[in-house]
């Protein structure tokens, strides 16, 4: 069974209510289970011990005349923020800055993730978050790796997540959800414990992906966003305990996610004039099941809902558009600027992690794949070769 099909149907049985078995995996997922607790017992003593805390973020950043944007972040020690040293390095912390000197307003951040968190307790959180803020504008969600470690069945963890999106879209938020991270991009995992992580959490993300933009929200793929840095700066990208993000790593992932949410709140106008997908990069219009099979392998990747002629669906299921906000540079290494990176070159393409991103830079893509939706398989899928026209926030 492809991907894509996984992922509706685990996103099915979430809608239905229906459970899939351990993890959705039947009799060889609970044996890969089994091997996954003894080789995670392992992995406890290779990766450093755990914090015991982290830093409150939750504040107003930013300065400027007007309201200020209510921002609510939930989900589990990603959204918490463990393993930054400092507040202002968290995720939700970097966003809201972000979002503040785009706006020009100030972002009052209120955190209500917690760490360890499952899916199952984002109803919890949304309640708190609600209470605190009762009519935010913005949400960000990241959660996903407890569900595959601590076995939670993927159509319960979906959800709930579908619920906790339906629930802040009522309230008037706008909402992004980071999908679950590819746990097989975690060097110190031995094998097979990261072959088997690897798919779980893939597939964790694409049913996620539909289960959100299901519900009226955005996914974007946070996948191995981090792996190829890890390998390279394992002491800057992790922190010490050599599993959570270090600040380099969230502001990472803070520049994945920032595009969309400054998207989600109109701030470049998209509201009035929504963009078009640029079939050179890859971007698309299509089922949105397969989109998500796609967005999971190219960390980064915005799917959000769409309309085909006016129709939010079609014989496949509900439209999707899959956008690739950021594009990775390489800098230059006597100017100190930016530089194409062949087409053919080892790891280009939009997936690419181990370069740091650039306004309006070319795109190192590619060629050969026309942005065709039609596969819905476990390839890549990545775009053909071409110059990008926009700049990275659009």
């Amino acid at each position: 069974m492809g991907r894509a099909r996984r992922a509706r149907k685990i996103a099915q049985a979430a809608a239905y209510g229906g459970g899939m078995g351990v993890a959705g995996l039947g009799a060889l997922g609970a044996l890969g289970y089994g091997i996954l607790r003894g080789e995670a017992m392992m992995a406890r003593r290779i990766v450093g011990q755990p914090f015991e805390g982290a830093p409150s973020d939750s504040g107003t950043y930013g300065s400027g005349s007007g309201v200020p944007l209510q921002f609510l972040v939930l989900g589990d020690s990603t959204g918490v923020g463990m393993g930054a040293d400092h507040p202002h390095q968290t995720i939700g912390a970097t966003i809201a800055s972000g979002v503040a000197a785009f706006s020009g307003r100030p972002v009052e951040l209120t955190n209500v993730a917690v760490i360890g968190a499952e899916s199952t307790g984002l109803d919890e959180q949304v309640e708190r978050g609600l209470a605190a803020v009762p009519a935010p504008d913005v949400a960000v969600i990241m959660v996903g790796a407890n569900d595959v470690t601590h076995r939670i069945d993927k159509s319960i963890a979906v959800r709930h997540l579908e619920m906790a999106v339906h629930c802040l879209r009522e309230a008037g938020a706008e909402v992004v959800v980071g999908t679950c991270p590819d746990l097989g991009a975690i060097q110190p995992l031995p094998q097979p414990l990261r072959l088997l992580a690897r798919r779980w959490s893939r597939d964790l993300a694409a049913a996620q992906t539909v289960a959100v933009v299901e519900a009226g929200g955005r996914a974007v793929s946070i996948g191995d966003l981090l792996s190829e840095a890890f390998s390279a700066e394992p002491h800057v990208m992790f922190s010490k305990d050599r599993f959570h993000p270090s600040p380099a790593g969230y502001a990472r992932v803070a520049a994945a996610l920032l595009p969309t949410v400054s998207a989600a709140l109109d701030l470049f106008g998209e509201g009035r004039t929504p963009i078009q997908p640029n079939l050179r990069r890859g971007e698309s219009v299509g089922p949105l099941a397969v989109a998500a099979t796609r967005a999971v392998t190219q960390p980064g990747t915005e799917v959000a809902p769409a309309e085909v002629g006016g129709q939010a669906r079609g014989a496949h299921g509900r439209w999707a558009v899959l956008l690739h906000r950021i594009r990775p540079a390489v800098p230059l290494p006597a100017s100190g600027g930016t530089r194409e990176v062949p087409a053919d070159a080892p790891g280009s393409g939009p997936g690419t992690t181990g370069t740091a991103y650039a306004l309006g830079e070319a795109d190192p893509l590619r060629a050969g794949d026309s942005g065709d939706y039609g596969s819905s398989g476990d390839s890549d899928g990545r775009p053909s070769d071409g110059r990008a026209e926009d700049p990275v926030l659009r």
